[in-house]
């Protein structure tokens, strides 16, 4: 009886911490997602619990993301121009066919090191992260308001407190532990799988010839997508809703480099902005065909694992 009641009692201190105490976001992964492995990405960027020593931090910017926008709105020239070369002939295609997806197909692609190494912020920080509340984050930050960084931090909070598109559900994530939270709330499960890009010998090219040595596709359904966004410290921009396939697709560059990169394919496009970028470099029409596009490497796809849809 007495061990029992020990028992008890330690399973609702464990609750009581797991809820209440500043323990670290690398153990409240852990408890809360026992069964899953913290992405390389995620824990090389854990912040030590005083983030002021980043008080005067820049505002992280990573490299490139074209999972986010497509249907949110339609492609400006400045966009369409970055893509081209002075011939006006495509440098690269972010956006793909599922079909372009298989072992001897080449590519043109950029670097899938997106650069941006924004530390996370502990949960129990009080900074604020909203509209109504920009004069506070810039002057907590040290930012100059008429500065290129406090644009930045204007437009992050602006696309995360947009309302939800369609069948999209969102939220943008400020902490470590506010991820976690979502995933088990839309996921449905503690199973889960957290996967990314990864990337073997740092390129010093810009763009370069890739070719796919392996295509396996390693989700189908409802899957969860969380991009880091620009910003002082890391936020996460999370998504789901719509049915994707993922494929883990092993490439090597001309250099040597080696990626084994994640591609999303979305099933249904036919709710998103017809004038958008993936539907000017394709040259199709909303709901037509699975568009696809890769993902860099401090993005992240949750789904669960084949032991939760068993």
């Amino acid at each position: 009886m007495k061990s029992l009641f020990l028992h008890l009692l330690s399973f609702f201190w464990l609750a009581f911490v797991v809820s209440h105490a500043a323990i670290s976001p690398e153990v409240y992964w852990k408890i809360k997602l026992p069964n899953t492995q913290i992405p390389k990405v995620i824990k090389d960027v854990l912040s030590p619990t005083d983030h002021k020593s980043n008080n005067n931090q820049k505002v992280y910017i990573g490299n490139f993301d074209f999972g986010m926008w497509p249907w949110h709105h339609a492609a400006t020239q400045k966009e369409i121009r970055e893509l081209k070369d002075d011939h006006n002939n495509f440098l690269y295609k972010p956006y793909f066919f599922e079909n372009d997806l298989k072992k001897g197909n080449i590519i043109n692609f950029p670097t899938f090191n997106d650069k941006n190494d924004a530390p996370f912020l502990p949960h129990q920080s009080a900074i604020p992260f909203s509209s109504k509340k920009i004069p506070e984050i810039l002057n907590y930050f040290s930012i100059d308001s008429n500065s290129n960084d406090a644009q930045t931090i204007k437009e992050t909070i602006n696309l995360c407190e947009e309302p939800d598109h369609h069948k999209e559900k969102k939220f943008c994530a400020t902490s470590l532990e506010s991820m976690v939270d979502f995933m088990l709330s839309e996921l449905g499960t503690n199973n889960i799988e957290a996967i990314t890009t990864e990337v073997e010998g740092e390129s010093s090219k810009i763009f370069q010839r890739y070719t796919m040595e392996k295509v396996e596709e390693i989700a189908d359904g409802n899957n969860m997508v969380c991009h880091k966004v620009n910003y002082p410290y890391a936020v996460h921009y999370c998504h789901v809703g719509g049915r994707t396939k993922t494929f883990m697709v092993s490439m090597i560059g001309v250099d040597g480099t080696k990626v084994k990169a994640l591609s999303v394919c979305h099933q249904d496009t036919s709710l998103w902005t017809p004038k958008g970028l993936p539907f000017v470099v394709l040259n199709v029409k909303p709901g037509t065909i699975p568009i696809c596009h890769f993902l860099p490497n401090d993005q992240i796809v949750i789904f669960p694992s084949k032991e939760a849809t068993n």
